[in-house]
């Protein structure tokens, strides 16, 4: 049986666009900013060069865009990384614009804090010394703004207050945004690290079971042989041979023993045992057929419908844990609705569809939400739920899902949906 491939976790691409998204908003910003300055206040700054820096951070959101849109996972070294960019892109407009002078130099705590929420411990203080040594170059080394007289008079100090402000206001703006916005993509990982985590202890719980499970089929077989011995014997007595009313309880006996021997052959070819056992070429269509076929002969409901539109036809190598899956399934159906069960199979987009429905009491409200946990059920009984649970377990292996809902006029409906490829012949021989 082919394994579902874990998927990765992409909460660091998550984190680099937004990363992308707050370097337009700086490129907009510092477009906003410089064409107001000089301006607004007619103070001289070198454009062609504060321009070439903002081709760069245009050029680097693209090139960053692309790497997005890439199949693999963004490291935290490519994380920090950009980060290291937008501070040597932040310094380099700061030299062109007064250095330490230019009240906007508070921008490098904004990617400090950036850098605090996003990356691993040693790579936020890697960004912190660098941003430090920036802002002590800078205080040496800058070309100083060209003032113009109205300005000077005006008071240095009251225009910088000014710009302290603005850049408050817009690193405030900011980190609220992007923050948010992170801790979102981080409560959404932490969600699927608990998924994964409740998935693995409930594959756990089913290794667990087919290990209890096969241990019992091994056992069982050495006392259902010894019976068949027993009965075979008894059937040749003359005694019971002359009663055709004995004679006839020890063929139906002599039968439902085979059914237990049939079944513990199916439980060890499923844990592993005798591999390669009872398996045969068919397609799906026919496999369908057939599974459905022998649990009506075995199970002798009163009214059965079968639907099969599996087309076009896939072939496939017979999966004994399927069928059993289907069993399962339909056994349950039964036992809530003994007087009719449907199934329909069908195929759309790449994907077997099968749904089998009933016209019982339906499910309990409380038995959707936990519909395929373990003990979860209105039987009561010991193992109760266990059916369920392993159907969804072994779908979902199959990379498919299992659906539980209440029809509208009564009844319930289990729908097991399955990629093609999972069972196709060519999956089924690479495993």
């Amino acid at each position: 049986m082919s394994t579902r491939i874990q998927e990765p976790d992409s909460t660091n691409k998550k984190n680099l666009m937004l990363l992308i998204q707050l370097r337009w908003l700086a490129v907009f910003g510092q477009v906003a900013t410089i064409l107001f300055v000089h301006l607004w206040f007619d103070i001289e700054l070198p454009l062609f060069p504060m321009g070439v820096v903002l081709a760069f951070l245009v050029a680097l959101n693209m090139v960053s865009l692309l790497r997005h849109r890439s199949s693999e996972d963004v490291t935290n070294s490519e994380l920090l990384l950009e980060l290291l960019l937008d501070v040597g892109a932040l310094t380099v407009q700061l030299y062109l614009s007064g250095g330490a002078t230019n009240p906007f130099i508070s921008l490098y705590l904004l990617q400090v804090t950036l850098g605090a929420v996003l990356l691993d411990a040693w790579s936020v203080w890697a960004l912190v010394v660098v941003a430090s040594g920036a802002f002590v170059w800078l205080t040496m080394s800058y070309r100083p703004l060209g003032l113009p007289p109205a300005s000077v008079e005006a008071g240095l100090f009251s225009l910088h207050i000014q710009g302290m402000f603005v850049c408050f206001v817009l690193s405030a703006a900011l980190l609220v945004v992007f923050v948010t916005r992170v801790q979102r993509n981080l409560k959404a990982r932490d969600t699927h690290l608990a998924e994964l985590r409740q998935r693995s202890a409930e594959e756990d719980h089913v290794v667990r079971l087919g290990l209890l499970a096969s241990g019992a089929a091994h056992e069982l077989g050495t006392p259902l042989s010894t019976l068949s011995v027993i009965l075979s014997d008894w059937q040749r007595m003359p005694a019971f041979e002359r009663d055709p009313e004995i004679a006839g309880e020890l063929a139906e006996m002599q039968g439902q023993l085979e059914r237990c021997k049939a079944i513990v052959s199916g439980i060890l070819m499923s844990s592993g045992d005798a591999r390669g056992e009872g398996t045969m070429l068919t397609t799906m269509a026919t496999f369908l057929e057939d599974v459905v076929e022998e649990w009506r002969e075995s199970r002798s409901p009163a009214v059965l419908d079968f639907i099969n539109l599996v087309t076009p036809d896939e072939p496939i190598v017979s999966d004994t844990a399927l069928k059993q899956v289907i069993f399962n399934v339909l056994d349950n159906a039964l036992e809530a609705s003994p007087r009719w069960v449907g199934v329909a199979a069908s195929r759309h987009d790449g994907e077997i569809t099968i749904a089998v429905t009933d016209a019982g009491p339906g499910f309990a409200p409380g038995m959707l939400d936990e519909f395929g946990k373990p003990y979860r059920s209105t039987k009561q009984r010991p193992g109760g739920g266990l059916g369920l649970f392993l159907v969804v377990n072994v779908i979902r292996k199959l990379g498919g899902r299992v659906g539980a809902e209440n029809r509208t006029d009564g009844g319930a409906s289990v729908t097991l949906s399955l990629p093609v490829a999972a069972l196709a012949l060519g999956e089924q021989d690479g495993r």
